[in-house]
């Protein structure tokens, strides 16, 4: 009899217990689906809260042309700074009016895949619309989920936020192709985006390259995926002492002309490099043609490194 019973108890937690792996798989299976093209929330990216982040600097978002929301795009962000903080506010909120700007464009800010593994925080990301810069999640945006978005990767990635410096611009982009080729492969358009003012909210410590405090930086940067950065602004209740809060500094994000796509299911590496350099010449020309009205010099130039 005792047996009986202990059979059946062993029974019930099996099943228990089988019943507890289907809702595991049942929920990772939910939250990749949603990981893939996020679920972002229309009423969160009104908060009047973004407002006063707008205003903050400002923030200002402009735009070289207009964009066909009848195609998919993916916008190159340039450059990273040392939080992007220019990215999140015009395209992780809709408080400088890109819905207005560009009517029927979903944009779709893309960050580390990391970032969603924190509970909580990783539904306050998809909430803003954003998604793991990862394969999956591009491939499903671009070519799964109709037409009208615009995938945002910034790209010089935490190795240009060590490069990060005030009255420089300098980007990581020589070597960055992979999003081409995610262009090629889903025949997404190119957009050059650049952010007058994203390299001057910080002061960052600079260390020589090959000093040992430098190659303790990039090998934590290949480790964990992001850059520990060592800066500073200003103070919480002073602009005259250092602190953890950015300089007021205008942030002006230009959004360039769209760079046509064709799909190739196998790009070649010819036609990759063939298409990265047009990229380039776009973006150098959206820098050339407005760094002066942004407050830089005629002689200033992109390093691209």
């Amino acid at each position: 009899m005792d047996s009986l019973q202990k059979r059946e108890e062993r029974h019930k937690q099996n099943i228990t217990f089988l019943e507890l792996w289907k809702n595991l798989i049942v929920l990772q299976c939910i939250l990749s689906f949603l990981l893939l093209g996020g679920r972002r929330s229309v009423w969160m990216s009104r908060w009047t809260i973004w407002h006063y982040l707008r205003d903050y600097f400002p923030i200002k978002l402009h735009k070289a042309a207009d964009i066909d929301p009848k195609h998919n795009y993916i916008f190159g962000y340039h450059p990273h700074g040392i939080m992007s903080l220019g990215a999140f506010c015009n395209f992780g909120t809709d408080s400088t009016g890109f819905s207005h700007m560009f009517p029927n464009l979903k944009p779709h800010l893309t960050t580390l895949a990391g970032n969603f593994k924190v509970p909580l925080y990783r539904d306050y990301l998809l909430a803003a619309g954003m998604c793991p810069v990862t394969h999956s999640s591009i491939d499903y945006l671009l070519s799964c989920h109709g037409s009208g978005n615009a995938v945002i990767i910034v790209v010089g990635g935490a190795a240009e936020a060590l490069n990060c410096s005030r009255n420089k611009h300098i980007l990581t982009l020589k070597k960055r192709k992979g999003f081409i080729r995610k262009a090629l492969t889903n025949g997404a358009s190119l957009v050059p985006v650049y952010s007058f003012g994203e390299n001057e909210l910080f002061h960052q410590y600079q260390f020589e390259p090959g000093s040992w405090k430098r190659k303790l930086q990039e090998s934590f940067q290949q480790w964990v995926g992001f850059a520990p950065c060592i800066f500073f602004g200003q103070g919480i209740f002073s602009s005259t002492s250092k602190g953890i809060m950015p300089l007021r500094r205008a942030i002006n994000t230009v959004v360039g002309k769209p760079i046509p796509v064709p799909r190739m299911e196998n790009p070649s590496e010819q036609q990759v490099d063939a298409y990265h350099a047009l990229y380039i010449d776009g973006l150098q020309e959206l820098f050339n043609t407005y760094k002066e009205r942004f407050g830089l010099q005629k002689s200033d130039t992109l390093l691209l490194v």
